[in-house]
């Protein structure tokens, strides 16, 4: 099991994520990110903004999702 920060992921708080893939880790993500929407949560308004500017372009999605795949999969297992 890895772990991961929201910050880490591009997000805004200091939040753990734990997760045996990057595909595990991708929707608890996502259901965090639902959650600040929610609430409406302005620095991770400010972070998702970001995000999806970069869902603009596709290449540059791709190039993102890459790095953070990478660093999870640099991160040491976690018991």
């Amino acid at each position: 099991m890895k772990v991961m920060t929201c910050k880490q992921l591009g997000g805004a708080c200091e939040k753990e994520f734990r997760a045996n893939s990057f595909e595990e880790l991708s929707i608890l993500v996502q259901q965090h990110g639902m959650e600040m929407f929610q609430k409406q949560d302005e620095d991770h308004m400010e972070a998702m903004m970001k995000i999806q500017a970069l869902m603009q372009n596709p290449q540059e999605m791709q190039v993102w999702i890459d790095e953070k795949r990478a660093l999870f999969e640099s991160l040491p297992n976690q018991e």
